[in-house]
């Protein structure tokens, strides 16, 4: 299974292109000197006011990578239109231990995309990382 959408090698480009404009937008508006918490609960509005479908702290399924069973859960930040994952910080840089742990989310889930968002970097980039299902024996074996 390939996941090739109809905007091409471009993985959910429009809804992508929507989320990095709320990014920005909230890094613009706000700056780099608040929480967490704050940037959680401003993103979660403001994908809200733009009527992109979300689930807040949402409990996503992880499988074995040997096996493909279901081995447990975990609460990712924001889940955007049951396709995107974001995963927020607020610390002055990422550290590998943060992006290894991002890849290992996508590695177990059905979920392809991650954005890993540090609103309080001095260089502010939010980070998308993709790891697609035809890679992942959970989704083969169960057809995600």
């Amino acid at each position: 299974m390939i996941c090739v959408s109809e905007e091409g090698m471009f993985l959910e480009k429009t809804l992508s292109a929507k989320l990095m404009g709320c990014f920005y937008d909230i890094r613009n508006k706000y700056g780099p000197n608040h929480r967490e918490n704050f940037y959680h609960q401003v993103l979660v509005e403001l994908i809200d006011l733009r009527r992109i479908k979300l689930k807040n702290k949402p409990k996503i399924n992880k499988y074995s990578l040997d096996t493909g069973k279901l081995i447990t859960y975990y609460l990712p930040d924001i889940l955007v239109e049951d396709k995107i994952i974001i995963e927020l910080k607020a610390k002055p840089f990422l550290t590998m231990d943060d992006i290894r742990q991002t890849i290992e989310y996508l590695k177990t889930t059905k979920y392809e995309i991650l954005y890993i968002v540090n609103f309080c970097e001095e260089v502010f980039k939010p980070k998308r990382y993709i790891y697609t299902n035809d890679r992942k024996i959970f989704c083969n074996d169960i057809g995600f």
